[in-house]
């Protein structure tokens, strides 16, 4: 089997006083996901990130959901950026970058990614969204996007255009991540993709 054949997958764990998190990844798979956190939203958003991304994802987590869901959305977006890191290996001959915009019945949101290295989000138009989505505050969003661009060494920018149902625009949101990734995961050669000839 070439490198260029060989599978792109990654086991994670991750366990602290506030989260206990296990997951398996593979880029080259086919959309099937199992996802239990305990919190049901966050299931739903991984579920359609992997589906539309056609990653193959198995996740549970066990998290202090009787304090709120912050260190439970968190903690899972610190381990599934790692484990994207970890399944891309070195890089070569991906296409890199990626962008979508997927409609959900009103709501719009563009999101761009680029796997260069560097880690950071922007996170805009979130003033759309209500202050509490599934019974959370709706800056868990923020946080959960923000650890996935942590861990992955990844930019990630999400932007809401417009909708008015906050469930809507996170699920226009996770959709246009999946397939952004999707494209950006893609393998065409073994060239590193970057004019300088390396990745940070």
């Amino acid at each position: 089997m070439t490198r260029h054949d060989a599978p792109r997958a990654a086991t994670m764990s991750r366990s602290t006083g506030e989260t206990s998190v296990k997951l398996e990844l593979s880029l080259d798979g086919s959309g099937q996901t199992s996802v239990s956190t305990g919190f049901g939203m966050l299931d739903h958003m991984l579920t359609l990130l992997a589906f539309w991304a056609k990653f193959d994802l198995r996740l549970t987590c066990s998290g202090d959901m009787h304090v709120d869901a912050h260190h439970t959305t968190e903690d899972v977006g610190l381990c599934l950026g790692k484990a994207l890191r970890d399944a891309l290996g070195d890089r070569k001959g991906i296409a890199r970058a990626g962008w979508a915009k997927v409609p959900m019945d009103e709501a719009l949101a563009d999101v761009t990614v680029d796997l260069s290295g560097r880690p950071w989000l922007e996170f805009r138009g979130d003033e759309l969204l209500p202050p509490v989505i599934s019974g959370e505050e709706k800056d868990v969003w923020r946080e959960f996007y923000k650890a996935v661009a942590s861990a992955a060494q990844c930019n990630i920018h999400i932007c809401f255009q417009y909708g008015k149902n906050g469930h809507h625009l996170l699920e226009s949101a996770a959709k246009g991540l999946g397939l952004a990734l999707a494209q950006a995961v893609r393998r065409s050669d073994d060239r590193t993709p970057s004019t300088k000839g390396s990745l940070d």
